[in-house]
């Protein structure tokens, strides 16, 4: 196990926790555990001030071609707003910066001005100005919402993914249990926060023998690896993986990949089970956990190349290392759409 931190989401420790505590007693509870909070991240404080409205009329900027000038309804009444968004249109329903609004994506405090002549009072912003996502070809269009409402509160409503605070604890040698969600959740829970749920099973009958087979050599065992199973799963069709996954990983910092890769990092967070999908046509033979020799190197899932002293857990297959035990997966091995 490793010292490091933790990351997890507040809607993701209540799949496991029955509980109404809120964030702050939360974190209050986890650093009396010694389960020592490092940051709280909770979108909704970013985004308190931006308001809804709606374009009541949109037309061209008379000195420039991409910009245009609209009259947008909020709830301080009617603002001139220019836009230079290609979205921008009468009959959308947008989210309003008005002047005083601290917009986090671009650092800047919205003020009053002029833009080529004509004086715009706010902006209407796009989902990557707001910090929400890397979107930015056009300005949020809501499907619904009322002038004037926080459009914190329409997200909580309509997309709570996005407004889930994320808590970051700092994790000791002594406490592996605390790397996964479960665990903290565990812990929590005898503390008298709140209640387990069940854990989620599913009981998936097997065919016969994996044809893979993995073995562990008796000096990686020692305060390495004392568990490896393997699971050959045959006619998988691969792709984007559900949206509820990917905002669960984007929350805790992981970059989405596809639904094979997804779901082993979910589980490796969500039960402190590391997982890793191989491509079973691109392994060699079988499968041996071992301690290196020294110099052996593999280009892992990030196309990053390592070098392993002597001594470091691995993954190989007949053709040599393949995995860095418990970290990462190999490029040459890994699976693809």
């Amino acid at each position: 196990w490793r010292a490091g931190a933790m990351k997890f989401s507040l809607s993701w420790l209540k799949d496991h926790l029955e509980t109404d505590a809120g964030v702050d007693e939360i974190v209050y509870a986890l650093t009396d555990l010694g389960l020592e909070v490092e940051e709280v991240s909770n979108p909704a404080d970013r985004l308190s001030d931006f308001t809804i409205g709606k374009v009541l009329h949109a037309e061209k900027h008379p000195d420039a071609d991409k910009l245009r000038v609209c009259k947008v309804a909020t709830d301080e009444g009617e603002l001139q707003i220019i836009c230079g968004a290609p979205n921008a249109r009468t009959g959308i329903t947008v989210v309003v910066a008005k002047p005083g609004v601290y917009v986090p994506g671009i650092d800047t405090t919205i003020g009053v001005g002029k833009i080529r002549g004509i004086e715009s009072f706010g902006m209407m912003a796009s989902e990557r100005e707001m910090e929400l996502s890397d979107e930015h070809d056009g300005i949020i269009e809501l499907p619904s919402g009322e002038v004037g409402d926080r459009f914190v509160d329409w997200l909580a409503a309509n997309d709570p993914a996005k407004v889930d605070p994320v808590i970051e604890i700092a994790i000791t040698p002594n406490r592996p249990d605390a790397l996964g969600v479960r665990g903290i959740a565990l812990d929590l829970a005898a503390r008298g926060l709140g209640t387990m749920k069940p854990a989620r099973t599913a009981q998936i009958t097997g065919t016969g023998p994996c044809p893979i087979s993995v073995t562990i050599d008796e000096d990686a065992r020692a305060g390495g690896c004392d568990v490896f199973a393997g699971r050959l799963i045959r006619d998988v069709k691969n792709g984007p993986s559900p949206q509820w996954l990917q905002d669960r990983l984007k929350a805790i910092g992981l970059r989405p990949i596809s639904a094979l890769v997804d779901v082993t990092n979910f589980f490796t967070f969500d039960r402190n089970r590391p997982l890793h999908v191989f491509d079973a046509d691109k392994v060699r033979g079988n499968l041996r956990v071992h301690r290196a020799r020294g110099g052996e190197s593999l280009v892992g899932l990030d196309e990053k190349e390592y070098s392993f002293a002597p001594g470091m857990v691995v993954i190989s297959d007949d053709e040599g290392v393949e995995s860095i035990g418990g970290i990462m997966g190999g490029l040459a091995t890994g699976c693809t759409e």
